[in-house]
């Protein structure tokens, strides 16, 4: 693959459908690859490059403006493209172009200068600087340039109040921007569009459909560039119900239904395909006489998404075939449908197109690429061609940084934020929520600590979405107080950030506080999503309050209006099944609405391994099994199942069927982090270097354990060997050989944080609570569970879990 990533023969890929393999042989004329305008484009370019001039041309112009002083300009480049214009438009027209050419902090220091000086600031230099506030997230100057438009009376300008509202979108003060909507005196199209796209940047589709419907009561009569706005905000909802009523109210406020303009079509075609209805996509699209480019693109990349990869690259080749070659933006949009679905093969093809076909591997292309391949989890793949690059940007970087933190490659992600912070680049958000999300992945406590205070030092604008991030890595990281500490401290609170936290408190076993905050949202005003309930469910489920479950979960279609989806119902059977309600549980399964899938009869299996039910079991797992045949996590509970029954003829085939599939089971594996470095352990790993130390320790530990009368639960062993086997298998868990190194790395009487990929055992707990006790140690564990917080003997989850 790295040879592919430089050369200009990309692999072949027999297992792939063979129209996906014609875009390996599609030949393209060497003409199309430069994409050379006729004589029509070039004038249209002249054009534009004459109304916007590059950067270096900017550059001139300003430096003659300082030089001769602007009132006196005669024979400049300026008046090449502004003649005849006055003092303020002269420098209106610079501060555009320096945004336009990606300087916004230039054009920035011009409006500082016009206001010192005698330059007037009009109703056309407020929006524009606003878009530079925006481009730096500068909301201290947006605010700023707010009080004086206030202060200047140009507030009643609608044209300005629409640029103040998506300046405070840009830099996510909704609040701020919901103000000044509401206090607006008059308000036009432009107004009601820019603040439902407000809101659906920011995720809050209730707010968004609210304000849709407040529009229609009004009698506002939608622009295409509104209709736009509010068909993407149907794509990110992702609900196919509501699909349809969005096209009938574009058709009704369409004047010429039979020419219904490119972008809305598109637009159409890209929220049913995200709303999975390929069909409707394909119908529109079928019907669509006037396709561009970026139609084309959204139907291909909708049948990516789909998972449709034959339909996909059929359409890809109908495209070229009717001299629709892709550009950039085609390209750039299928690669990143491939990292969404983690279609790796289809992405390797059209790395392999834009090699073989002579496209600039521009840095939006590259990064894109980076990026699929880490969604992949082609770590390997993505740092060959990170390495090759010779510019890199900070999504560059930060795509790179996304890609170690989807494998949990903790030491080389923070190799490369080092690396990137060295040549002088500065993190932008979303550098730091991949970081922030890994250290709470791995459990990674002092690293996590280490990125926040970064964040201080450095000035970077702890926004929600920022302040979100630390709350999840705190809780995730066992600090569930510090994590509650900052949410408190949160002036601004949205659903993201109650959320994050009502699952901390259900991952802590905090049940009482996350109903509080649920109260607490009510209150406010806060409408609870499908998340919510998922985390309220779980606090409710790893706490036993059976009954407060269920009433939660009939709460969510009564008061809420919210329909439950498979993971909700999945809640409720872990609820019942963890409770032993494992009849009841049944039942409910039986009695779903909808189709139970595998994590449905999967949680009931968990319930019957936990509760010693082969009979239930053995119904479950051949649910699950006709679902997923090969899943190896299953298959192991199965095989514990009948091991706890003493059927060592049923688990023996169980295996042999494992074997025949080519699964294994995932090992246990615990991690800690001591010193900044995560160190993990296996039973019967003797890699680490300090194996002798180790295992001293925890001889050490077993002695002191049987002083204290402590005897191994030798049930938690699945195998058919004698008791002394057992004890020796039990002893060598991965949560033991951490802890033993815990105890020789870490100072007397400091706190010790483990990771689990794995639910912990009966045995490992029990010994643990002893061990919190005679070490006098505060022991958090997080397993794949929940969190166990041992002190003094006692664990925080009082032995239900």
């Amino acid at each position: 693959m790295d040879q592919m990533i430089i050369s200009n023969r990309p692999p072949f890929f027999p297992s792939l459908p063979s129209t996906v393999q014609k875009l390996h042989q599609q030949p393209t004329p060497p003409c199309t690859i430069k994409l050379t305008p006729n004589r029509q484009q070039e004038r249209h370019s002249y054009q534009i490059h004459h109304a916007q001039p590059s950067l270096e041309e900017t550059k001139q112009i300003h430096a003659r403006m300082i030089k001769t002083n602007v009132d006196h300009i005669h024979a400049t480049l300026l008046d090449s493209f502004q003649p005849h214009s006055s003092s303020s438009a002269k420098h209106n027209f610079l501060i555009t172009s320096y945004i336009k050419n990606n300087q916004p902090e230039v054009a920035a220091n011009i409006y500082a200068q016009m206001r010192k000086g005698d330059t007037q600031v009009d109703n056309f230099t407020i929006p524009s600087i606003l878009k530079a506030c925006s481009r730096i997230s500068s909301t201290r100057l947006g605010k700023e340039i707010h009080g004086f438009a206030m202060k200047s009376r140009l507030d009643s300008d609608v044209f300005v109040n629409n640029a103040l509202i998506q300046m405070y979108s840009e830099c996510k003060c909704l609040e701020e921007a919901r103000q000044l909507f509401d206090k607006m005196e008059e308000r036009d199209v432009v107004s009601w569009s820019t603040m439902v796209r407000c809101y659906g940047k920011n995720r809050l589709f209730g707010e968004a459909l609210e304000l849709i419907g407040e529009m229609h009561l009004m009698e506002v009569k939608p622009s295409e560039v509104a209709m736009i706005s509010m068909v993407n905000l149907f794509s990110d909802l992702k609900n196919p119900t509501m699909a349809k009523p969005m096209h009938a109210y574009v058709l009704r406020n369409n004047s010429k239904v039979e020419q219904m303009g490119t972008p809305i079509s598109t637009s159409l075609i890209d929220m049913y395909a995200k709303c999975g209805n390929l069909g409707y996509a394909r119908s529109i699209f079928d019907g669509f006489s006037n396709r561009t480019i970026v139609s084309w693109t959204a139907m291909i990349a909708g049948y990516i998404r789909g998972r449709e990869f034959e339909e996909g690259a059929k359409l890809f080749v109908e495209m070229m075939e009717e001299n629709m070659l892709p550009n950039d933006v085609s390209i750039l949009s299928m690669i990143i449908e491939c990292g969404f679905v983690r279609a790796l093969e289809l992405g390797r093809c059209v790395h392999g197109y834009i090699l073989r076909n002579g496209f600039a591997l521009s840095l939006a292309l590259a990064t894109a690429l980076i990026d699929m391949y880490g969604k992949c989890g082609k770590t390997r793949y993505a740092r060959a061609l990170f390495d090759i690059m010779e510019k890199r940007d900070v999504m560059t970087w930060t795509a790179m940084i996304s890609s170690y933190s989807e494998a949990n490659c903790i030491d080389e992600a923070f190799d490369i934020f080092t690396r990137m912070t060295n040549t002088g680049i500065r993190p932008n958000q979303v550098t730091v929520v991949s970081l922030l999300s890994l250290c709470a992945e791995v459990g990674a406590l002092n690293l996590g600590k280490w990125v926040h205070a970064y964040m201080e030092k450095q000035g970077v604008e702890s926004d929600i979405i920022l302040k979100t991030a630390l709350i999840d890595m705190y809780a995730k990281c066992g600090e569930i107080d510090r994590a509650h500490r900052l949410f408190t401290e949160a002036l601004h609170r949205d659903i993201c950030l109650c959320n994050a936290m009502i699952n901390g408190l259900a991952m802590h076993g905090y049940a009482n506080e996350a109903f509080s905050l649920f109260s607490e949202m009510e209150t406010m005003g806060l409408k609870p999503n499908d998340i919510t309930f998922i985390g309220i469910l779980h606090a409710c489920s790893h706490s036993g309050m059976v009954n407060e479950g269920k009433r939660i979960f009939e709460r969510m279609g009564r008061d809420f209006k919210l329909v439950p989806k498979v993971e909700h119902y999945g809640c409720m059977v872990d609820l019942l099944g963890r409770a032993g309600r494992l009849d009841e549980c049944h039942e409910f399964i039986k009695n779903m609405p909808i189709k139970p899938n595998m994590v449905i009869w999967g949680a009931l299996l968990a319930a019957c391994k936990l509760h010693k039910n082969p009979k239930l079991g053995e119904i479950a797992a051949i649910r699950v099994f006709d679902i997923e045949p090969q899943n190896c996590g299953y298959n192991v509970l199965l095989s514990n199942i009948y091991a706890t029954d003493n059927r060592w003829n049923d688990v023996a085939g169980v295996r042999k069927a494992m074997k025949d599939m080519g699964l294994t089971k995932e090992p246990g594996l615990s991690s800690m982090e001591v010193n900044g470095s995560v160190h993990e352990f296996i039973m019967g790993d003797k890699s680490h270097p300090q194996t002798e130390e180790i295992n001293k320790m925890l001889s050490e530990m077993i002695e002191k354990l049987r002083e204290f009368g402590y005897t191994p639960d030798t049930s938690v062993v699945m195998l058919n060997i004698d008791e002394e086997e057992k004890e020796s298998v039990v002893n060598y868990h991965s949560e033991k050989l951490a802890l033993a190194y815990g105890f020789i790395s870490t100072v007397p009487r400091t706190p010790i944080r483990i990771v689990k990929n794995l639910r912990m055992c009966d045995d490992c707990h029990s010994a643990i609570k002893l061990l919190s006790k005679i070490y006098d140690r505060v022991i958090t564990i997080r397993d794949r569970k929940r969190f166990h917080h041992f002190k003094e003997g006692t664990c925080s989850c009082a032995d239900y879990w």
